[in-house]
């Protein structure tokens, strides 16, 4: 037995006892027509036919008929055959959008889902588990973000990291793109594409990666005392750093990846994108702005929480910062890198300061001596925006400890005189050694030897 004959035996059973209670005077027509859920007319007219009919003429006449809106099995075939050849492994409702944009498909997404159903293409799902109570979202946007990495193979062959920044608020994706491994670059990245274009947020809530957070024993509390170079930038900008202890409690980024690794891996694949660099622009052009549009949930609350902050105290603030001690030969050490800091009329050397080395995402150095930015450094070493100058002293100050060989200069190079060197016209007279001083007796002497009109 079929549903539409099911239904058709439940319909007729239910008038049958409805029309009793109403010949016994229970209901009045008014009321038996709405426990039917038709109109008083229409129960008149079915009483009609059970009276001249019996159970034959309560048949929905319009069973065993072909509806004026069949869709033709040419077109079913159609629809089959695209789903095979191009869109194979899609979801029902990934597919039907792409149906409708791309192919013109005027069918509903039921009727869509019955068929690939029908023909075995897509499996049924299964039964969801028991239901669990979402946490509320924020009421504004950036009130608290979402910041995560997923490994997985989206691009052909290629196992990646994919680094989503999102909004709580309205699950709206900020910054999302590709990296080779997740790690403090990926982080600091993603965090200035969304801040450098929308302003700080009040938290970030993030996993507790080594990255993110030190935990002294897995399973534990993060230690929050000592924090790493993500938690330094973010304590630095005021912005609260909230870590999860489960999935269960990042809940809704990772709802959000299952999305992700549905759609974006077919997506990448339907475009014909192979390398990083061409599927990073495309996810920022083409997929976010369709993404957002589909799946991004409006506020509580139309105010929004971003502060705006200056661009250069982000890109000053955003980035690793290690403390190093210049060398005797004014070089900095940093990742098998030898720095050269360049000449300054400031001081003649840096030997021995402590200085900061900071790493931009973008892959370039800069080293400051407290707030004075000293020099700026390519992925190589190699200064930018410096002169080339003449060869550094092999040593810039004489050995203040015994053992240490005695200070050398570099052929060709020019010494730069002291902020206490004499002044050049005195170099003339110059003295060796020191001059005794004379004596009061002697200068009194003098005074009385000294010839008269002198």
């Amino acid at each position: 037995m079929n549903r539409a004959t099911l239904l058709q035996d439940r319909r007729m059973q239910k008038f049958r006892d409805v029309l009793s209670r109403w010949e016994r005077r229970d209901l009045s027509m008014v009321e038996a027509a709405e426990l039917l859920g038709m109109s008083e007319r229409q129960f008149r007219r079915y009483r009609g036919r059970f009276e001249d009919e019996g159970e034959a003429g309560l048949v929905d006449r319009r069973l065993g008929k072909v509806s004026p809106k069949r869709i033709g099995a040419e077109d079913v075939e159609r629809m089959l055959q695209l789903y095979r050849r191009v869109y194979r492994g899609w979801n029902v409702k990934h597919f039907h959008e792409h149906g409708v944009r791309d192919h013109r498909f005027s069918w509903g997404y039921t009727w869509t889902k019955a068929q690939l159903h029908t023909a075995g293409l897509v499996d049924r799902a299964s039964r969801r588990g028991a239901h669990r109570r979402k946490r509320e979202r924020k009421p504004c946007e950036g009130m608290m973000l979402h910041q995560d990495g997923s490994r997985h193979g989206w691009l052909r062959g290629q196992e990646l990291d994919l680094i989503v920044t999102m909004d709580d608020a309205t699950s709206t994706i900020y910054s999302a793109f590709l990296v080779e491994e997740e790690g403090t670059v990926s982080s600091f990245r993603g965090l200035l594409e969304v801040f450098g274009a929308h302003g700080l947020a009040c938290a970030l809530y993030t996993d507790r990666g080594s990255h993110y957070f030190h935990t002294d024993k897995a399973g534990e509390a993060v230690d929050k005392d000592r924090l790493t170079q993500v938690g330094r930038a973010l304590d630095r900008l005021g912005v609260e750093h909230i870590p999860a202890y489960s999935p269960e409690a990042r809940g809704r980024s990772e709802r959000m990846f299952g999305t992700l690794q549905d759609r974006l891996v077919k997506e990448l694949a339907h475009a014909g994108i192979e390398n990083i660099e061409t599927a990073n622009r495309w996810i920022r052009e083409v997929y976010l702005p369709a993404h957002n549009a589909r799946f991004a949930k409006p506020a509580a609350l139309p105010e929004k929480a971003f502060v705006a902050a200056a661009a250069e105290v982000l890109r000053e603030t955003l980035c690793c910062e290690d403390e190093r001690v210049v060398g005797r030969d004014n070089t900095v050490s940093y990742e098998r890198l030898r720095l050269q800091l360049p000449q300054s009329r400031a001081r003649a050397h840096y030997v021995k300061a402590r200085v900061k080395v900071r790493a931009y995402p973008d892959g370039t150095l800069a080293i400051f001596h407290g707030p004075l930015r000293l020099a700026r450094y390519d992925r190589e070493g190699n200064a930018i925006g410096v002169a080339p100058t003449t060869p550094s002293m092999a040593s810039c100050s004489p050995p203040s400890r015994r053992g240490l060989e005695a200070a050398s200069f570099a052929a060709g190079a020019v010494r730069r005189p002291a902020f206490t060197a004499s002044r050049p016209e005195a170099l003339a007279t110059a003295w060796v050694g020191t001059k005794k001083r004379a004596s009061r007796s002697n200068k009194g002497t003098a005074l009385r030897t000294a010839p008269v009109g002198v």
